[in-house]
């Protein structure tokens, strides 16, 4: 119960440090939506497109996608989003919220409320 708890209060820090992103730097925060529902759209893992912005190994989650020119589509999207010059403080929020997982900071940040994913362990 407790542990409950405490991962509800983390997905409120989370949420409040996404708005303060979203307050501070619109143009990057607007860009992450951009990128957030393009992950959405096209069905891959928002652990993917962690991976992908935070220079990780992306070996355990990469897509099963047929036409590669979706997926350089995709990169080209994600890199014009690494390109801002205030990505910074969104890889210091990933960083800050690295137990919280990329796909949770992911759906806080196209709107769905910290009680929403409470439990919802399955998401990637």
């Amino acid at each position: 119960m407790i542990a409950t708890f405490s991962s509800l209060d983390e997905l409120k820090q989370a949420k409040k440090a996404i708005e303060q992103l979203k307050h501070t730097y619109p143009d990057l925060f607007d860009k992450v939506v951009h990128v957030t529902g393009l992950t959405r759209a096209l069905q891959l893992k928002y652990q993917y497109m962690g991976c992908l912005i935070m220079e990780e190994d992306s070996a355990d989650c990469l897509p099963n996608i047929p036409y590669s020119s979706v997926l350089r589509l995709y990169k080209k999207e994600v890199q014009t989003l690494k390109n801002d010059e205030h990505i910074d403080a969104l890889k210091q929020l990933f960083i800050s919220f690295k137990e919280t997982g990329y796909a949770k900071i992911s759906l806080l940040a196209l709107g769905r409320t910290p009680e929403s994913l409470v439990g919802a362990s399955s998401i990637k």
